[in-house]
């Protein structure tokens, strides 16, 4: 295309859609969440192709306008995308524009969705513990009448609060700006959406000592029923200040 006629979204689409060596298309980013498109929104695509492909398409590597932004890539590199990293919820949301492996675009984009059980349960743990730390030096932190450092400690809490939970649930956290939109359609089991949004703004915004301290307490047994006692006991006496007083 020219300067006076950029490359749109519907124009790839076709152009890669009659190539035989593009396996799939898949878009994410705004445009494949429902609701969350604005005038700004672009088209963030993946163009898979076949290993060892050599269509022209690869022209076009490294295309990013304010209408299109292309990452293209071998059938191998996106088995591998994200896996794990920052990638791996905006694949997990996907959607699928072309699929020529039979489903099989699909059932990549599934397995990335979904948590293997062992890693889970690291990242869980892993999480837990960071989630402990800040909230107990924020606890300590307002104890000590360090109300900034309180309050800092208090909105890191949160992010590490919200890994933990989806791991729990086996599932990569979403982007803070697809929370919302992802705790509306899909809860976390036994969590009241609008009831844990509510809490994650009230003590990021505060540092809330008494909230922060109930919701410890309910992410505690939940924690233990997922088997992470050994990352709850190493705290020891410490616990006692992070539970409800």
């Amino acid at each position: 295309m020219t300067a006076q006629q950029p490359l749109t979204y519907a124009a790839f689409v076709v152009l890669a859609t009659a190539d035989p060596d593009v396996l799939g298309l898949v878009l994410k980013g705004s445009q494949a969440h429902e609701g969350m498109v604005t005038e700004h929104s672009d088209h963030d695509l993946y163009v898979v192709l076949a290993d060892r492909a050599t269509t022209e398409l690869t022209r076009f590597t490294g295309h990013r306008t304010p209408e299109l932004d292309l990452v293209i890539i071998s059938l191998t590199e996106f088995r591998a995308a994200g896996m794990p990293g920052f990638e791996r919820y905006a694949l997990a949301r996907a959607k699928i524009v072309l699929d020529r492996l039979d489903g099989g675009i699909a059932q990549i984009l599934a397995a990335k969705a979904r948590l293997e059980t062992d890693e889970a349960f690291q990242d869980a743990s892993r999480w837990l513990d960071a989630y402990a730390n800040s909230l107990y030096r924020s606890v300590k932190n307002d104890r000590d009448g360090h109300s900034l450092a309180a309050r800092l400690d208090a909105a890191d809490s949160i992010r590490f609060l919200l890994e933990l939970l989806f791991a729990l649930d086996r599932r990569p956290r979403p982007y803070n700006k697809y929370l919302e939109w992802e705790l509306t359609r899909f809860p976390l089991p036994g969590w009241d959406a609008d009831k844990l949004l509510a809490s994650a703004d009230r003590i990021a915004r505060t540092g809330d000592v008494r909230l922060q301290r109930d919701l410890f307490a309910r992410v505690e047994a939940e924690a233990r029923c997922a088997g992470h006692n050994a990352v709850l006991d190493a705290w020891g006496e410490d616990l006692d200040l992070m539970r409800p007083q």
